[in-house]
């Protein structure tokens, strides 16, 4: 069944939150991987023009952070780096919970009453919900304020955060998933050094890995299914020509032939191949340990796998499908964004803060202790390239990426389904036409219950 067709003009990510904004409640966007509800707000209205002319920056401000990356070190380096050019502002860095729901959660608590930060990560499929809520402010005026010249920020990472003609949020730990691979494993396989440019390739090297390779545990890891399974698993189903719903629609395809071969073709290489196996926490850290050859993880994961593994690592774009090779990739991340119900001054500070965070220096400094992409045009990555060479794949990915699936991003909860449906098929042998059917259904029943009464 068909819940949303787009009109005869394709309905863009940015059109949908035109509609969303103009009758879809904040608890309905809580879409973007679960987390809090908000209360929703009248966000049709045009963003508030707000002055700062005269306004001195507070003194002390905090920074709520979940250290994306495991990047609590290289960002508190950064803010006694702040600290050091200036004297006017203290940043404290609080952190606020290991990821997005955590910091989600204590975000939105503050809110009914009580202490809010300054600036504050909040997840790129996370924004909009506190724009609905009212609880973020536009940064076009503090941009003004500061002479801060955003035109410097990679356009395709900035316009994530970009609606009504102002900008919520600044892009800082942005990421898209990898394909990483053993290349000691690879070279004892007779393998090209490189990805493969498709699923069958790999199909088709994984017996030479497994043979080439002893006590291998498995040729290939597949994400933890609960933190990956709905976003990772897109390229998968993009691929194959599928999608958990049609590109930039909420008409749902996880149960069409296409998406159904592309989660067989994952369930047939655990099971009948048995080349594949499902990470218990964390397939990166499988990867480090030199237990499999090859695994898909954030771009967040590269330092962490570089300082860990004893081989030397291969990453490379993501493999396409029998059908599409180009773009299969999703995007990821975070930003940050400064709350409405703190002073001006408040406001000035967290910006100036935020305006050196983002400078192509520290963006330089925070990708080479993370793996996470430069946000800045005038960053020259040379530096960052010649000490990890994998970084480039990140940055030249991006020209080939794609917004995420409606369903996964937009429906409250859905990514949780997801997880739960491939958890059936690939840790307990389920049929994957059934879990995907029923897997519409239950889908259906968010979008009927918790969207669709919302759309005008």
């Amino acid at each position: 069944m068909s819940l949303s067709k787009p009109p005869a003009t394709e309905i863009s990510r940015r059109r949908f939150l035109g509609l969303a904004a103009g009758g879809l409640s904040a608890a309905a966007l809580a879409a973007c991987g679960g987390g809090p509800s908000t209360t929703s707000t009248d966000s049709s209205a045009k963003p508030e023009t707000l002055d700062y002319t005269g306004v001195k920056p507070a003194g002390s401000i905090t920074f709520w952070s979940s250290n994306p990356g495991g990047s609590q070190e290289v960002t508190q380096q950064i803010i006694d780096a702040f600290h050091a050019s200036q004297s006017d502002i203290k940043v404290q860095l609080v952190s606020a919970g290991s990821n997005y729901e955590d910091i989600a959660q204590k975000f939105q608590a503050a809110q009914a009453g009580g202490t809010l930060p300054d600036a504050v990560v909040l997840s790129d499929v996370w924004w909009f919900r506190y724009f609905l809520q009212d609880s973020i402010v536009p940064l076009d005026g503090l941009f003004k304020a500061l002479n801060w010249d955003t035109g410097d920020f990679r356009e395709q990472l900035l316009t994530d955060y970009k609606y009504k003609d102002a900008i919520w949020a600044v892009p800082w730990a942005r990421s898209t998933p990898l394909f990483y691979w053993n290349k000691a494993h690879f070279a004892a396989a007779g393998l090209p050094d490189r990805a493969p440019k498709t699923w069958d390739e790999f199909a088709e090297w994984a017996p030479k890995l497994k043979s080439a390779n002893a006590g291998l545990q498995n040729a290939f890891q597949l994400p933890a299914l609960a933190g990956y399974a709905g976003w990772s698993f897109q390229n998968n189903l993009w691929g194959a020509g599928g999608g958990w719903s049609a590109k930039e629609s909420f008409d749902l395809t996880c149960d069409k032939p296409e998406s159904v071969q592309a989660l067989q073709f994952l369930a047939d290489a655990v099971y009948k191949g048995k080349w594949s196996g499902v990470a218990g926490k964390d397939s990166t850290q499988d990867l480090s340990a030199g237990a499999v050859c090859a695994t898909v993880g954030s771009t967040g994961s590269l330092v962490g796998i570089l300082k860990t593994a004893k081989f030397d690592v291969g990453a490379g774009f993501l493999p396409g499908g029998p059908k599409e090779t180009s773009p299969v990739c999703p995007t990821g991340g975070a930003g940050i964004g400064i709350p409405k119900k703190i002073k001006p001054e408040n406001q000035v500070a967290a910006a100036t803060f935020i305006k050196f965070l983002t400078s192509p220096e520290n963006t330089l400094k925070f990708a080479a202790a993370t793996g996470y992409m430069p946000v800045r045009k005038s960053a020259d990555p040379s530096s960052l390239i010649a000490r990890a060479p994998q970084s480039k794949v990140a940055i030249d990915q991006l020209a080939v990426t794609r917004n995420q699936d409606w369903a996964r991003v937009f429906l409250p909860g859905a990514d949780q389904e997801m997880a739960n449906a491939c958890a059936e098929i690939l840790t307990k042998n389920g049929d994957v036409q059934a879990q995907m059917t029923k897997l519409k259904g239950t889908l259906e029943g968010i979008y009927n219950s918790q969207v669709k009464p919302h759309l005008k």
